[in-house]
């Protein structure tokens, strides 16, 4: 075989072990919000919130149905949710969410890849004032700024901030008035895809502005902790 092989063979390892990942986060989450009231997404907001957030993220209904399906059944997983907080290179804030059946595991693995990537993990409340948990939606749209934002105001949305790359849009509202924006913008502007549909944290003010080494190093962090099994969710304000 020769090396083009092999890095085709590297590349679909990646491409598999990267949406593993994805399932895994979206299996545990769906499986607690399910557990946290009635499996039915139809009367169970907090599930169809999850639901929503991991199809857009192309979350296949097999693997949405199995987490349900679970949280119906006898068996019981006990995953404890968890934060970390520290910094990266260059002082980049860094924020760690974990769902987990072994809070020790969580912690060592987290610690160990802070430290192998030239980070510091702190104390909790260290970085989380540098985010605000926000309702965000990522489609695309023909519609100028000005248009989405009126609309929501409009529709009395509490919309915090409208942006637009080409036809890119992403919308923040106030966390409890993500589903609000969401049904007016399908409604008054026929969207029906959603590259992102979720209730997360952004970065307060500016993001912190990175040189090609310091950028280099604070990705390779970002994708240690991206691979950690018991990680749920990363936070950061760097520029990448």
């Amino acid at each position: 075989m020769g090396r083009a092989h092999e890095v085709r063979a590297k590349k679909i390892a990646q491409t598999n072990a990267a949406k593993s990942a994805l399932y895994n986060r979206a299996s545990k989450e769906i499986y607690m919000a399910a557990k946290s009231g009635v499996p039915d997404p139809n009367e169970n907001l907090a599930l169809r919130s999850a639901i929503e957030k991991w199809k857009a993220q192309h979350v296949t209904r097999d693997v949405i149905d199995r987490a349900v399906n679970k949280a119906k059944s006898k068996d019981s997983a006990a995953y404890v949710s968890g934060r970390y907080e520290g910094f990266g290179p260059a002082g980049v804030a860094i924020m760690v969410d974990t769902l987990t059946d072994n809070e020790k595991r969580a912690f060592s693995a987290i610690r160990a890849a802070f430290n192998h990537h030239g980070g510091k993990l702190g104390n909790s409340g260290c970085v989380s004032y540098n985010f605000s948990l926000m309702g965000v939606l990522d489609f695309d749209s023909d519609k100028t700024i000005e248009e989405i934002e009126d609309d929501l105001i409009l529709n009395d949305v509490d919309v915090k901030n409208v942006d637009k790359v080409e036809n890119s849009v992403e919308v923040q509202v106030a966390s409890d008035a993500l589903e609000a924006a969401k049904t007016t913008i399908e409604k008054d502007f026929g969207i029906t895809e959603f590259d992102m549909n979720a209730v997360t944290y952004v970065p307060n003010g500016e993001y912190v502005s990175l040189n090609d080494e310091d950028r280099a190093k604070v990705q390779n962090l970002l994708d240690a902790l991206d691979d950690l099994e018991d990680v749920q969710a990363v936070y950061h304000n760097a520029d990448l």
